[in-house]
């Protein structure tokens, strides 16, 4: 993946509908506070990881919860429209085009491109905004790190590496294993 850019703007800060203007041309647009963030396509070691967490939640998510892949926008104010890679809303929640309420879950699999965006920037936004649960995925270690809100700050929920099991009980159970995010699909034998 390519290096994530800050778009600064002469005189005034960007809007969701400066947003909404911009380009269909491959690159993930991002606001955040008004700053625009550009991020160019994902690896396919991301992709895959993000494949097979979905799969994995979407076998977990209770009745009355969905899971969505990104690109969906999550548009909490009018200067940021951010897009997790992974995200579990309520179903009573899902609009026609973006989320606007606090998420139950923010996942970000984490990228040399986007590795300070999502562990500092985003996770202060996410945080500050009430989005229940954020998870950080690193397909590098393999790892996962689960933080859950509590008192309006993120506490530590749970962490697992490699080849360990995590299993989470918020926003709903799961059992994870980081290794197996990243690992190719099982071929059947001929």
């Amino acid at each position: 993946m390519g290096v994530m850019t800050a778009m600064p703007r002469t005189g005034e800060e960007w809007t969701v509908d400066d947003l909404d203007r911009l380009p269909d041309d491959g690159l993930q647009y991002e606001l955040l506070d008004g700053l625009l963030l550009v991020t160019p396509a994902p690896v396919l070691m991301h992709q895959r990881a993000i494949g097979n967490l979905h799969l994995a939640l979407r076998r977990a998510c209770p009745p009355g919860l969905e899971v969505f892949l990104s690109p969906v926008d999550w548009r909490p104010d009018l200067r940021t429209s951010l897009q997790p890679d992974l995200l579990v809303v309520r179903a009573e929640d899902v609009a026609v085009k973006n989320i606007t309420v606090p998420l139950v879950l923010a996942v970000e699999v984490l990228s040399p491109s986007t590795r300070r965006k999502d562990l500092v920037l985003k996770r202060s936004k996410y945080e500050d905004s009430g989005v229940q649960s954020y998870w950080l995925v690193d397909p590098a270690e393999p790892s996962v790190l689960a933080l859950d809100l509590s008192d309006g700050r993120y506490v530590d929920a749970g962490e697992a590496r490699g080849s360990e099991r995590l299993v989470l009980q918020r926003p709903f159970e799961i059992d994870l294993v980081p290794a197996e995010l990243v690992a190719p699909p099982a071929r059947s034998g001929s």
